[in-house]
């Protein structure tokens, strides 16, 4: 493991790495606080680039891989900035089954769109998961943070249309 030295400076001045430096202070400024300093910075930016990542690896003290490892692991965290609204659409077993893969080919052909990727108006960023938790409710979608259970293709063109809506 490389030498740290001191603790790196923020990579800008912007106030909002001070809440960053609080969660990381809380949390013993050790790998311990990892995935909680990266919901921080998550909430406090919108979504994990590069340079981020770098300052919490070595603020950290975790090799940056393992920082992009958690990153990319779980659904919540985006390397690149969101839409103005977010469908992440659950592709686990129960979900899958009970039609999932329809709700995905739905968005993707409405929207133009693949998982992952952003619309190009940066109105609607379409995400998948391996799995909610939420399996009673097959198939399932969280719109805006929202979890909406057995959902079909009528309610999700539904639920695009109201954004459409409430955005024009």
């Amino acid at each position: 493991m490389p030498d740290y030295g001191a603790r790196p400076a923020p990579p800008s001045a912007d106030k909002r790495w001070k809440l960053v430096d609080a969660t990381m202070r809380k949390a013993g400024a050790n790998a311990h606080g990892l995935i909680e300093t990266l919901h921080t910075v998550q909430q406090a930016f919108g979504f994990l680039d590069e340079e981020a990542l770098r300052y919490v690896a070595l603020s950290l003290r975790v090799p940056l891989s393992q920082a992009y490892g958690v990153a990319t692991f779980y659904h919540f965290f985006t390397l690149k900035p969101g839409g103005r609204h977010t469908c992440v659409i659950c592709l686990g077993t129960a979900c899958y089954i009970k039609g999932a893969q329809h709700l995905l080919d739905t968005m993707q052909q409405t929207l133009h769109v693949a998982p992952g990727e952003t619309t190009e108006d940066g109105e609607v960023s379409l995400l998948t998961a391996r799995c909610l938790g939420s399996c009673g409710l097959a198939p399932a979608v969280v719109y805006d943070q929202e979890v909406a259970g057995k959902v079909d293709v009528a309610s999700l063109r539904t639920h695009l249309e109201k954004w459409a809506r409430h955005d024009s």
